[in-house]
């Protein structure tokens, strides 16, 4: 039987698929795309993917856990260097750091302020001071702003107010109306919390400002058994007993504060100073050297240590060794007009009067890095690099007023007949007549002085070599005053 075949004709191989255009051009697509990626990342333009960053990221809480660190180890504020040395970190500048991340934190602003007030006592001049408080201040009042209902906070700005009342550069009525203002913030603070040992300290702290002797000794023990493992408790129980001429008892203090936190070179500073109110020199010694080799260990370059310890050298009579030491603290900060008017003191002393007037010329009109002789002495000596000039220092406090009187009596006792130092003499002494006529002992040497070069122009004709000067008095200089 013969069949028809029908349908499709038969294969003897596999069937092709048809070709779809579309999805070559979707392959062709890929393997551009492909080429493309891979020359851009081989010339940096696209960065392969799970890299790590450049610089790792940090949280504000790191840069709060150095900063503590670095108050722990007495670097409150360390200055950079000039350019193009590297920076130096310190405990301010790290928590400003924390601060660009977490600008919100109430209590990161706080403590800034803290160690901002706490640093002021390293500053060596009224000037600084004022305006590291005035830096501390503005932390403060943005704690306060982001969080016034924080015990801690409020605490700590009356600490702040308290430290800014007691600058020289503050007027009275300022005076008075940031030591209230203080005094409701310390009050305020306790109220916030009973257990807050900051707020009973800072609030002797503004008692003893205000006079108030045995309250604020009564408040400050309070705050020490409230919390004794606290710095800031001892330190104030100590400044309490300090002005209470309770020396022994403030060591002790001091010395309780130190071991809580043993690398804050001002606490020994304080130490030092009581040791110097017992007239136990060389334990005065003692503490003002430890303070100067924490800082030295630290690569801090803080001038008051040697500056008391200058002092007290002066005080004993060994005024080379004094001198010495002076200088040194002007190798570490050769712009500060108060080491100038400290060392020219010494000079007179030592009655090297020749050697004091330009010192004091510094100290108080200020002078040119050319003019400066210390500075240029102490560059061929290799203890400086270079020498500096200097700003005069305003007419603030008495121990700037003992700088005037003191080169006022220079000058005069230095004037001659034919080397007339007497108009700038007068011109000093006046300003200080002007500002302190009520202080006896000020001027009973303005009043010596004058009378020098009243005794030289009463003979206007007379020959050098028969004019002999009389010797200036001197009295003791009022102490530099290193904390409020």
């Amino acid at each position: 039987m013969t069949r028809e075949l029908t349908g499709k004709r038969p294969h003897f191989r596999p069937a092709r698929p048809a070709i779809n255009i579309y999805r070559i051009m979707i392959l062709i697509g890929m393997i551009l795309a492909a080429i493309w990626l891979l020359t851009s990342v081989q010339r940096g333009v696209v960065k392969p993917l799970f890299l790590p960053t450049p610089t790792p990221t940090r949280t504000a809480d790191s840069f709060i856990q150095e900063a503590e660190a670095y108050f722990q180890a007495g670097k409150l504020d360390d200055p950079d260097p000039p350019p193009p040395a590297a920076p130096r970190y310190d405990a301010i500048d790290t928590y400003q750091r924390a601060l660009a991340i977490d600008p919100q934190n109430a209590l990161v602003w706080a403590r800034l302020a803290r160690i901002q007030t706490y640093s002021s006592s390293l500053l060596s001049n009224d000037t600084s001071r004022l305006q590291r408080l005035q830096e501390a201040k503005d932390s403060i009042d943005k704690a306060l702003a982001l969080d016034p209902e924080n015990s801690t906070v409020r605490a700590i700005r009356a600490f702040v107010l308290d430290w800014l009342a007691s600058n020289p550069l503050i007027g009275d009525d300022q005076r008075a109306e940031y030591l209230t203002e203080a005094q409701n913030e310390a009050l305020q603070a306790y109220q916030l919390d009973q257990g807050n040992a900051l707020a009973l300290a800072f609030y002797a702290e503004v008692l003893l400002d205000q006079q108030n002797w045995s309250q604020a000794e009564q408040y400050a023990a309070q705050a020490v058994a409230s919390q004794p493992d606290s710095m800031d408790a001892h330190r104030v129980y100590a400044t309490v007993l300090e002005a209470t001429g309770q020396y022994n008892s403030a060591i002790k203090e001091y010395l309780k504060a130190a071991d809580i936190n043993p690398n804050l070179t001002f606490l020994y500073v304080y130490i030092g100073r009581n040791y110097l109110g017992l007239r136990l020199y060389e334990r005065a010694l003692e503490y003002y050297a430890k303070a100067a080799n924490i800082n030295s260990q630290l690569g801090i370059r803080n001038p008051i240590p040697n500056i008391e310890i200058a002092k007290t050298y002066a005080q004993k009579g060994e005024f080379f060794i004094a001198a010495r030491n002076a200088e040194r603290a002007l190798s570490y900060d050769p712009t500060n007009a108060n080491t100038y008017g400290q060392l020219g003191i010494i000079y007179i002393k030592a009655r090297n009067y020749e050697g004091a007037m330009p010192v004091l010329k510094c100290a108080v009109k200020g002078c040119t890095a050319e003019e400066n002789e210390i500075a240029n002495t102490l560059v061929d000596e290799g203890m400086l690099e270079q020498s500096s000039a200097v700003e005069g220092l305003q007419l603030s406090n008495l121990t700037v007023a003992y700088y005037y009187v003191e080169y006022g009596t220079v000058l005069a006792f230095l004037s001659r007949p034919n080397q007339d130092y007497c108009p700038e003499a007068r011109q000093i002494l006046s300003e200080v007549s002007a500002n302190y006529s009520s202080d006896s002992i000020l001027m009973s040497i303005v009043e010596d002085s004058l009378g020098i070069c009243k005794r030289l122009y009463a003979s206007p004709g007379q020959a050098l070599t028969t004019y002999t000067p009389e010797v200036p008095t001197t009295t003791p200089a009022p102490e530099v005053t290193i904390t409020p």
